[in-house]
């Protein structure tokens, strides 16, 4: 089963981390994505760039409202993803939980893929 693992990172607790702090984390990404894409449960993944370069669409009465930035003011930022192959939640839970930006406070949101058409084999 396809997961989706959507990570969250508090841009103001990065920075504050020294460069050999967020060296480590870097680190950290580079073997936890070739580990996973070795065992094979990486189907997909990339960081994505700061909420600065953001541009949010709104429907509004019928109309597309687009304004620069993201959707929302919060101290979490969406910083990228990994598309994962998994048996089951729990499986996806521990790979998920091995994501290096959970080690200085940010988040992972876990979430199955709706299959559309056929199961895949």
């Amino acid at each position: 089963m396809e997961y989706m693992l959507l990570i969250y990172d508090d841009g103001q607790a990065l920075a504050k981390l020294s460069e050999q702090e967020r060296g480590a984390i870097f680190q950290g990404y580079m073997a936890f994505s070739k580990d996973i894409r070795e065992s094979g449960a990486m189907k997909s993944g990339a960081p994505l760039q700061g909420t600065a370069t953001a541009t949010t669409l709104r429907g509004n009465s019928g109309k597309t409202v687009t304004t620069d930035g993201p959707f929302a003011e919060t101290k979490e930022h969406l910083a990228g993803y990994y598309m994962i192959e998994a048996k089951n939640l729990d499986d996806a839970l521990a790979i998920a939980g091995r994501i290096p930006s959970l080690r200085v406070g940010g988040s992972v949101e876990v979430r199955p893929v709706m299959q559309m058409g056929p199961p895949q084999k």
